[in-house]
């Protein structure tokens, strides 16, 4: 059974056609995704993809590539690695499904999104990624830590779509 769909989500239909989130970004996993984001505690990362492949390999059908959110590079130096590409690579390893890091890029720094108001955060990411090489797959799966507004994958989604992606799913460890 399809779960219910929010008021902006049936007046402004979102780019990707569906989202699987295991957990609330709450306790135990706002825990383990701080401390991998922050921390760099990798099996949290191994912990989480592993959640996620359960979770989704009884729900979802299974695409063709899984395509973590991409850091800008100004970022990935700061923290020194790009979380939703941990996540992908355990998760990838799991279900057997190839990672892409190689054909998206976010070309654009954009600040945190933390404390942006939903409006702030779509603005944010507004135009932040590009598709840099052809996209062999017809059905992605963006990969990342926490969804909140939705604003970053709605975002890297259109971009997919434009693309020629004919069917862009989000999977994510957790939902704020």
């Amino acid at each position: 059974m399809d779960a219910p769909l929010c008021g902006r989500c049936l007046s402004h239909p979102p780019a990707y056609d569906v989202t699987y989130a295991p957990l609330l970004h709450y306790g135990a996993s706002r825990y383990l995704i701080a401390g991998l984001k922050f921390n760099t505690q990798y099996k949290n990362a191994r912990l989480l993809g592993a959640l996620l492949a359960d979770s989704v390999k009884h729900h979802a059908p299974l695409p063709d590539c899984l395509l973590p959110v991409p850091l800008h590079k100004t970022r990935y130096r700061e923290r020194g690695f790009n979380q939703s590409i941990e996540i992908a690579n355990a998760a990838g390893k799991i279900l057997q499904i190839p990672v892409d890091v190689q054909s998206c890029i976010r070309h654009r720094d954009t600040p945190h999104q933390t404390t942006l108001t939903s409006k702030q955060r779509r603005t944010n990411v507004k135009n932040a990624f590009s598709v840099i090489k052809p996209i062999q797959a017809q059905h992605i799966a963006i990969v990342d830590d926490v969804m909140t507004t939705g604003s970053t994958v709605q975002e890297l989604a259109n971009v997919l779509k434009k693309a020629g992606v004919e069917r862009v799913d989000v999977w994510v460890c957790a939902r704020a």
